[in-house]
């Protein structure tokens, strides 16, 4: 499996993403990540450990606790992956919105032209 693989199928589980967004606003525990939850330690550890292995998360030692953070250079990949179907998405929407102006000009014109179907 590769990295990216590796790392979507790890967020695929809400868990995840959500300790994701935790994450996301700086380290924390592994009691901080589980206070939210309504699951054991143990299996926020677990959750933990697929992040780790997918290379999203990384775990600092310091003293007898171990902080977890964001991997910045594993979020980038996903973002630059994900960046090139942005823009091929926002080349159909621009698309897609010339066409609705089209069919909106089109009714418009319609109706003025005649009088009975108008709406008024």
């Amino acid at each position: 499996m590769s990295a990216l693989d590796q790392s979507f199928a790890a967020l695929a589980d809400p868990t995840r993403r959500a300790i994701i967004t935790r994450l996301a606003e700086g380290e924390a525990t592994v009691q901080d990540l589980a206070r939210p939850f309504s699951i054991s330690q143990p299996a926020i550890s677990r959750h933990l450990k697929v992040l780790e292995e997918a290379g999203l998360i990384e775990t600092r030692i310091e003293g007898a606790a171990r902080p977890r953070r964001l991997k910045p250079d594993a979020v980038a990949a996903l973002w630059d992956w994900l960046g090139q179907y942005r823009a091929l998405w926002e080349t159909q929407f621009q698309r897609l919105d010339a066409v609705l102006d089209g069919l909106s000009d089109t009714t418009e014109q319609t109706s003025s032209d005649n009088p009975e179907r108008s709406t008024s």
